[in-house]
């Protein structure tokens, strides 16, 4: 089948026959035939619907007589998306109209389905008021504490109103966007640095007494980049961040030093990266990978050992301290609210949060000599068998 655009990038619909025989929830069909679905989303992707028109789970599978009956006639209508690729396949009952998300493996003979929207406009509504109120285009509204609070109930809200309204519950999905997404207005732009953190922001998430602040005698003369000393003194960083161990046994030494002073048997100096001797070591991300930040520029990198490679972290010291205490935040959230049920879900919304507020931090483009475009925090959150976003 084919698709109809109402015109170059605009509406993605169909014709009435187009949708006969499977979709006969009339409030679908008017929608599909009218308004139609949005070509450009950063949460939805309806290409395979452009592409390939409406298909059914039964035209998918291998051995359709695998499925089970109620699921033959699901119809794929596009993907959830993540930042970079597709989540999970979009699947429309077209007997009531319900939205849901599932993994649709080559030949799925078993489906785990998510229910995600009571329609399909409950579906575009809860993703333009996602989009709206958390991307970066609308970063010049209020940051900090009081903002989070207000766009969560906000979100909150439009996804609540609309579900009473159909008569059903909240989706997981919708509701951890409610919770995660807004986090990424805890900060406003920085002077010097991407952001400008509240203060004691990081003394009450992680306690007073597990913040290390350094002093002017703690830096290497290779650490010249100012305002990267003036937040690790006024700010500080968590010695113990869940996902990173800071160094605080020696005064922060130069990658060449470290390894000089510390592991003389590790490494040959030509083995390490032409930069090294402006390279600060602030701690270690993994056993094999230490956290460094560039002394001239401020920028944060990872530097792995077992294959001799420096990748982007952060855009900066406050971005990485943001990181931190957004995953923090996630296993306090957890606890409560059970988040990672859904570990995909919460695994794609933090790596979307995260790169509202350090795109660097998520983006796969190689940028150093080597680099093979592997990022470790969106790494970090997908996988589910370290247990990271587990309370």
């Amino acid at each position: 089948m084919s698709t109809t655009d109402t015109d170059v990038g605009g509406a993605i619909t169909l014709s009435d026959h187009e949708l006969d025989p499977y979709v006969t929830h009339l409030p679908t069909r008017h929608l599909l035939t009218g308004a139609g679905l949005p070509a450009e989303s950063a949460l939805l992707g309806f290409d395979t619907l452009r592409e390939y028109g409406l298909r059914t789970l039964a035209d998918l599978a291998g051995d359709a007589d695998r499925l089970a009956e109620e699921l033959r006639d699901r119809l794929v209508i596009g993907a959830l998306r993540s930042l970079d690729r597709d989540l999970e396949s979009l699947l429309l009952d077209g007997t009531t109209g319900e939205v849901s998300s599932a993994y649709v493996p080559r030949n799925p003979a078993h489906l785990d389905l998510s229910p995600l929207a009571p329609s399909l406009e409950a579906l575009l509504r809860f993703a333009a008021a996602t989009e709206e109120l958390t991307a970066p285009g609308s970063r010049p509204a209020p940051f900090g504490p009081k903002a989070v609070a207000e766009t969560s109930d906000r979100l909150g809200a439009v996804f609540a109103d609309t579900a009473d309204r159909a008569g059903a519950d909240v989706a997981p999905y919708w509701r951890m966007a409610a919770l995660i997404r807004p986090l990424a207005r805890i900060a406003g732009p920085g002077e010097g640095l991407v952001l400008a953190l509240p203060k004691r922001l990081l003394d009450e998430e992680f306690g007073v007494g597990a913040i290390m602040r350094f002093e002017d005698l703690d830096f290497p003369r290779a650490l010249t980049h100012e305002p990267t000393r003036r937040f690790l003194r006024e700010t500080g960083l968590p010695e113990d961040g869940l996902l990173f161990q800071l160094d605080t046994e020696v005064a922060l030494p130069p990658l060449t030093e470290y390894y000089a002073d510390e592991r003389p048997q590790a490494f040959a100096a030509a083995h390490l990266p032409v930069t090294a001797g402006r390279l600060i070591r602030l701690g270690r991300l993994a056993e094999d990978t230490s956290l460094v930040v560039d002394g001239a520029t401020g920028a944060v990198l990872a530097w792995s050992e077992p294959d001799l490679t420096l990748r982007p972290l952060n855009a900066d010291i406050s971005t990485l301290a943001f990181t931190l205490w957004l995953l923090h935040r996630e296993r306090t959230l957890d606890a409560v609210h059970a988040l990672s049920d859904s570990h995909d879900h919460l695994a794609a919304t933090l790596t979307q949060t995260l790169a509202t507020v350090d795109p660097i931090a998520c983006d796969p483009t190689p940028t150093l000599p080597g680099d093979d475009g592997l990022r470790h925090w969106p790494k970090i959150f997908e996988n589910r068998e370290a247990g990271v976003l587990y309370a």
